[in-house]
């Protein structure tokens, strides 16, 4: 059984004694629990150590996975140079891996490294190891911004260089969950945090890891998480093979949520057919989609059908009868938002109307964003049934005094220059929280440079239609 172990630990500076300084006390049931773990990897006595970890390089469209035959990091950076770290790589476990996802189309391999040095992720994972178990190699992977079956096939394809290879792996999924869990916090709270921790420390205790890869993304994007893609490629290793799970321990006194959890394969990978999580996963999202297209409003129906009808057949809806008045007889600005996974994948809109009728400012906006987005290439036929649509409606702008007259979760704000420079930015966004920050991201996308530019702000409000 080539996976013979897999663990949750979540990556806190402070808990490496030089860096903590007493601190890491105030988090004694993690440090037990990773220790733990430790103990229950030196006796699984594997050959390699599979280490996931969110702070590894990160690519939105390949897995990076860390070349050469050894690595060496330290917590310098955290004042303690002396906590340093070294991984001996296993050479041929990562060709197989690559050449595995080559096989089966995943964009992944060793290119592009930006920095060979271990990240925090990986040597707090090694602090605890090292400590119990001495001789071993490690294969360091990065996320990426895949979906979150695209990270369990990467997992799969680590199980299958190990069976290939007759490896002994453990894979350790390196990463915290919800940063936003007190207002005293160094994130804030947002009642998401809490709710995706109660959430993920179920499924960890439960042993559900199609929970793991089904995870709401508005919740987990609002919640500030940071291991969730680590723990679906974990799970992709542990696939078709029916496991023993135990959350070993959760806290979260500092505002960040930490949990350990332990996962026992039972019997050979591979041979359980009731534990194909991939299938069950993408089941219920088909089914959830299909639920979300029975349910759209007049305004997301009429955005879906303009792009199905431009993609498919080149042509242009002509919005007619049939629909709400409102629709052909008043005029406003709109965007139209796409999303795959709760990934953006396109958006465009105008802030005032240049249309007939509202109808029509959809049915170009939802061409536009699916085929003119230039962060994007142009969504082709076969993403159209994966696409979620969002259409928010414009109020008039007005013009305000200052920020304190906006409410990122109310208001979206325009940030201009008397040049023509504009920026804005839609309210209600995950992961937008404070009114600097939105500020902020608007002025970016106008180009505006908030510290030297004279600007002006305005704001409105948006009816949103999803």
């Amino acid at each position: 059984m080539p996976i013979v172990g897999a663990f949750v630990m979540p990556h806190p500076p402070l808990i490496i004694p030089s860096v903590g300084r007493g601190r890491e006390r105030e988090i004694k049931a993690t440090v037990d629990a990773c220790n733990e773990v430790a103990r229950r990897i030196a006796a699984l006595k594997p050959h390699t150590i599979v280490i996931s970890s969110p702070h590894a390089t990160l690519y939105r469209d390949y897995f990076h996975i860390s070349p050469g035959r050894v690595a060496r990091g330290s917590f310098a950076q955290y004042g303690a140079p002396q906590a340093a770290y070294e991984a001996t790589y296993d050479t041929r476990l990562v060709r197989a891996i690559v050449n595995e996802c080559n096989k089966e189309g995943i964009a992944a391999g060793t290119d592009y490294e930006r920095d060979a040095r271990l990240d925090h992720g990986t040597m707090i994972a090694l602090h605890f190891i090292q400590s119990q178990l001495e001789d071993f190699d490690v294969v360091r992977i990065g996320l990426s911004g895949f979906s979150p079956a695209e990270h369990y096939r990467l997992g799969m394809a680590v199980q299958r260089a190990a069976r290939g290879l007759d490896r002994r792996v453990v894979w350790l999924a390196s990463g915290d969950l919800s940063h936003k869990l007190l207002k005293e916090g160094p994130y804030g709270f947002v009642p998401e945090g809490p709710a995706f921790d109660k959430r993920i420390t179920a499924d960890f205790a439960s042993g559900d890891l199609v929970d793991v890869l089904a995870m709401d993304p508005s919740l987990c994007e609002r919640a500030a998480e940071c291991g969730l893609r680590s723990f679906q490629m974990m799970a992709g290793a542990l696939d078709r093979t029916r496991v023993r799970a135990e959350l070993l321990s959760y806290e979260g006194p500092f505002g960040v949520g930490y949990g350990v959890a332990a996962f026992e394969p039972l019997g050979e990978e591979g041979a359980c057919e009731d534990a194909d999580r991939l299938a069950a996963y993408l089941a219920r999202r088909q089914e959830d989609l299909c639920n979300r297209r029975g349910q759209e409003d007049p305004y997301v129906q009429l955005a879906r059908q303009s792009l199905e009808a431009y993609v498919r057949e080149g042509t242009r809806v002509q919005p007619s009868g049939g629909l709400p008045g409102e629709l052909l007889s008043t005029r406003a600005g709109c965007f139209v938002s796409l999303k795959v996974d709760g990934s953006l994948r396109g958006c465009i809109g105008t802030i005032a109307p240049t249309k007939k009728s509202l109808a029509e400012e959809i049915c170009a906006n939802a061409i536009s964003a699916g085929t003119r987005d230039p962060r994007f290439r142009p969504v082709t036929a076969s993403e159209l049934d994966e696409l979620v649509y969002d259409v928010d409606v414009l109020t008039t702008p007005e013009a305000i005094a200052s920020k304190a007259d906006l409410d990122p979760s109310r208001y979206g704000v325009i940030v201009s220059t008397k040049d023509g420079r504009r920026g804005l930015l839609l309210p209600d966004l995950d992961g937008v929280d404070d009114v600097d920050q939105q500020i902020r991201i608007a002025a970016q996308k106008g180009r505006i440079d908030l510290d030297f530019d004279d600007y002006q702000l305005e704001r409105f409000e948006v009816v949103r239609h999803l």
